[in-house]
């Protein structure tokens, strides 16, 4: 149940990440109550997690899953380029994030 709650809050932590550049500076409401929504709740999640979960282990997890599904959504909607190199530096991160697990 830690890694599965570890998860939804990395997913958390890219909802936040992407509605926190959408607030601009907090002037657009709207992603600015999603982004302080998305936090607390990412927030917890982690704690919770690492109650079961190594520190180093949950945080790496946690802030990878986060980086990737930014970088993702991003280049998704346009607002960063695709590479070939950052698709390979974006699959290593996510072995990292799959190494832990399984070293775990």
């Amino acid at each position: 149940m830690s890694w599965f709650v570890l998860v939804l809050s990395g997913v958390l932590e890219a909802v936040w990440a992407t509605a926190l550049g959408r607030s601009e500076g907090f002037t657009k409401p709207v992603p600015s109550v999603v982004f302080f929504a998305a936090l607390a709740a990412s927030m917890a999640g982690l704690a919770w997690a690492m109650r079961e979960l190594p520190v180093g282990t949950a945080y790496a997890v946690w802030v990878g899953i986060g980086a990737v599904l930014t970088v993702v959504v991003a280049m998704t909607t346009g607002e960063e380029s695709v590479s070939a190199l950052k698709i390979l530096f974006l699959t290593m991160i996510v072995g990292g994030v799959v190494g832990l697990k399984l070293v775990h």
